[in-house]
């Protein structure tokens, strides 16, 4: 007979006495559980102990995650959290250092357990961990596992970095200012060094101050990619936390001590593979280079500004020299005007007041910079687009300064110069790190495709804009590549002409249209329930394959991971823990759950106690905890975007887009609570494929992007299946009429009827 389903078979151990097998009864309180398993065993007093996990994390079991104990799990009897946690601190002030360093190891593999962080915390732990980091009097391992419990016990979010003290930051900084020091205490150093700076603005112009930016370069030079990882992470902290002026001193002074040079060629290249946390800073430190722009892109042109005009007159001067020259001496000044006008219709200006056409913004001065680079660095190819196009005939020049305008508008664009940078993206071009004045010099390449394409397209001023659109489709498409050089880069644009976009296109519309004809799309409707269903089967297969997801906190970035799954029964999402670098593991091999930092089940009675992004796991009495699966049959419904409880008040700034439309969860009953699973998937793809499977699992329609592409793509491949046997056969808008009925059915046959 089968057990209950409350009841899971487990096994008990605890050193130098024989393991216990027990089936325990969930419904029974873990209090009961434990006077049991201590009577087995003749030990007294019961509440001096505690069940913890044998493996994994070793995490605490509660009232609140008892529920994550499985069929064939082991637990160990060890001492309650409170009375280890006042063993442990005890330890700490030991005037033993063997003594103190078992402690500390004690605490490191503890710290990640909520339950045992609480007491840790609530008995002062941060302090005196906090004066072992202050005294130093152990550079070493003791430090390096002070430093280690230290980071673990604030990652729960219990104390806010605020808090910090200033000697306590300075020491810390002093660790990272030392020349000889134990290289697995700088990069814990460094890690809490960005964290508060990220959350304390006060402490951030501290660890400014402190830090210097040559401290940062030397960490960046040595060949230790942890090192170097918390190093430009710390850097691109201070970044963002610096002003737009003293940002840009900040960056110059780096490009001056050519650390540009550096990433090109000994990180981004480097023999050791890009791991996703480095990619995401120079991410954002291309965002916060390109961001340097973003004043010139917001200031119009002022016609009053002495400088500016002759900025001007330098690039009309620039393109018609000779013509200028033989203006001379002699003319009056209304002809000297009236040829200058002339030739600013030559460059391509709309007006002959060029300032009216630099008054739009964005993209503003920056258009001007554009073109004065573009002349001054190529003086040879700028002087050969403008005269070669103002020889033209009317209707056939391209308008270069128009044309400028427009690309730097586009550049903008594709580049999302001045928009706030993404907490999770990755997506950083290299070229920008092997180019000085990488965005001119891009405007350079890009302004004489556009004068190629203008001439492959056979344009007229007519068709600007359907060039800007090839244009911005030839952009996109090679920067889509990542090409490692600006060269590459103009190669590989420069291989996709006007031709081979049409050729992109039509192919693209093939696979996503195929025909319009009626009888074609009424087979494809009647396909269109099959390939649903197929659809919907490669969704929750993907589902019980599981993802691995990334725990996020409104405080900063985090480089650890979670997992979860659907069960194979369909009746179960399971999840867990699980170490960065790590392969997905199967449902038996899920570690326990420790804590959240954003992504993973949170628990309330009311909306209001929702914290967006803080990873906090309300039960219903308020105390953090931990669900181990969510019943399929027991989830309500699914969010997405910002109807989501850990991103609901995040705001609706342009900085948290990225995250609203990765950003998911699923409500569901816990008890007489409203429990809710969060994730953050890790690209738009995972989005979709999640967030269909789940409604499929709900029994509501997958209405994602991504459903969309493969049903068409499916349909595509199948009416042209069906349709193999029609080729070269035209067929028919209607089909053909039905004869009426004959006047009698003599002709009809019984088969019935026995032959002799």
């Amino acid at each position: 007979m089968a057990p209950p389903r409350n009841v899971v078979k487990i096994a008990v151990q605890m050193p130098e006495a024989i393991p216990q097998l027990i089936q325990l009864d969930q419904a029974k309180p873990l209090a009961a559980v434990l006077k049991e398993v201590c009577d087995a065993w003749s030990l007294v007093h019961s509440e001096r102990y505690a069940l913890q996990f044998a493996d994994g994390h070793r995490s605490y079991i509660t009232e609140n995650n008892r529920t994550e104990i499985k069929n064939g799990s082991i637990l160990c009897l060890s001492t309650a959290p409170d009375l280890e946690a006042e063993r442990l601190l005890g330890g700490l002030q030991s005037g033993s250092r063997e003594r103190r360093r078992e402690a500390l190891q004690h605490l490191v593999l503890l710290a990640p357990d909520v339950t045992f962080a609480q007491e840790v915390i609530s008995r002062d732990g941060l302090q005196r961990l906090g004066t072992i980091i202050e005294d130093g009097d152990d550079l070493g391992e003791v430090l390096t596992l002070a430093l280690r419990a230290f980071l673990e016990l604030m990652e729960h979010g219990m104390v806010s970095w605020e808090t910090l003290s200033i000697p306590f930051v300075r020491k810390v900084v002093c660790y990272v200012n030392m020349n000889l020091m134990d290289a697995s205490v700088q990069p814990l150093a460094l890690r809490l060094l960005e964290s508060v700076t990220l959350s304390s603005p006060a402490l951030g112009q501290l660890v400014k101050s402190e830090v210097p930016l040559d401290r940062l370069l030397v960490h960046l030079q040595v060949m230790n990619q942890q090192l170097q990882t918390k190093a430009m992470a710390l850097l691109t902290a201070l970044l963002q936390g610096a002003s737009p002026a003293e940002r840009k001193h900040m960056l110059d002074y780096l490009w001056q001590r050519n650390l540009r040079q550096f990433i090109y060629k000994n990180i981004i290249h480097s023999a050791t593979p890009l791991g996703d946390e480095m990619a995401h800073h120079l991410y954002v430190l291309q965002a916060l280079m390109l961001g340097l722009l973003e004043p010139r892109m917001r200031t119009p042109l002022d016609p009053y500004s002495q400088e500016q005009r002759e900025q001007l007159q330098a690039l009309r001067q620039a393109a018609f020299e000779s013509e200028g020259e033989s203006l001379g001496t002699g003319l009056s000044a209304d002809r000297r005007r009236s040829l200058c006008a002339r030739e600013f219709r030559k460059l391509g200006f709309s007006n002959s007041n060029p300032a009216q056409d630099l008054e739009r913004v964005p993209p503003g001065l920056l258009a001007l910079d554009n073109m004065l680079y573009f002349s001054r660095h190529a003086p040879s190819a700028y002087s050969r687009l403008v005269l070669e196009n103002s020889s033209r005939e009317d209707k056939h020049e391209c308008p270069f300064a128009r044309s400028s305008v427009q690309l730097t508008v586009l550049l903008c664009e594709l580049l999302r110069v001045g928009e706030p940078c993404s907490e999770t993206a990755q997506d950083f071009s290299p070229m920008f790190f092997g180019q000085d004045q990488s965005f001119h010099e891009l405007f350079c390449v890009s302004i004489q495709l556009l004068n190629k394409t203008w001439k492959e397209m056979r344009a007229t001023q007519e068709d600007f804009d359907k060039v800007m659109q090839v244009v911005r489709e030839q952009l996109a498409r090679t920067l889509a590549l990542k090409p490692s050089s600006l060269e590459l880069f103009r190669t590989k644009v420069n291989a996709l002409p006007y031709g081979e976009v049409l050729r992109l296109r039509q192919t693209e519309r093939l696979h996503q249209e195929g025909t319009l004809a009626p009888p074609i799309l009424e087979l494809r409707e009647k396909l269109k329930p099959e390939l649903m269903g197929l659809i919907r089967q490669q969704r929750l297969l993907r589902l019980c394959e599981g993802t691995l997801f990334r725990k996020i906190s409104s405080r900063r970035r985090q480089d650890k991971l979670w997992f979860c799954c659907l069960s194979p029964n369909h009746k179960m999402l399971q999840y867990g823990d699980v170490e960065e670098g790590a392969s997905p593991p199967t449902l038996e091999s899920l570690p326990e759950q420790r804590k959240d930092d954003g992504a993973g089940v949170r628990v309330s009675h009311l909306p209001s106690r929702d914290h967006p992004l803080s990873g906090d796991r309300l039960s219903p009495s308020g105390q953090p905890g931990l669900l181990p699966a969510v019943p399929v049959a027991d989830i309500k419904a699914l969010l997405t975007g910002k109807d989501c409880p850990h991103v609901r008040e995040k705001g609706s700034g342009k900085q948290n887009k990225d995250l609203y439309e990765l950003a998911f969860s699923i409500s569901y009953d816990h008890g007489e609570a409203e429990a809710y699973l969060n994730f953050i998937a890790p690209s738009k793809r995972e989005f979709h494929l999640w967030t269909d499977g789940l409604s499929a699992l709900l029994g509501g329609p997958m209405g994602s992007e991504q459903t969309r592409l493969d049903l068409e793509q499916l349909l595509t491949m199948e009416t042209k299946l069906r349709l193999l046997e029609l080729e070269n056969v035209p067929i028919p808008e209607q089909p053909p009429p039905i004869p009426p009925p004959p006047t009698n059915f003599n002709f009809c046959y019984d088969c019935s009827i026995t032959e002799p």
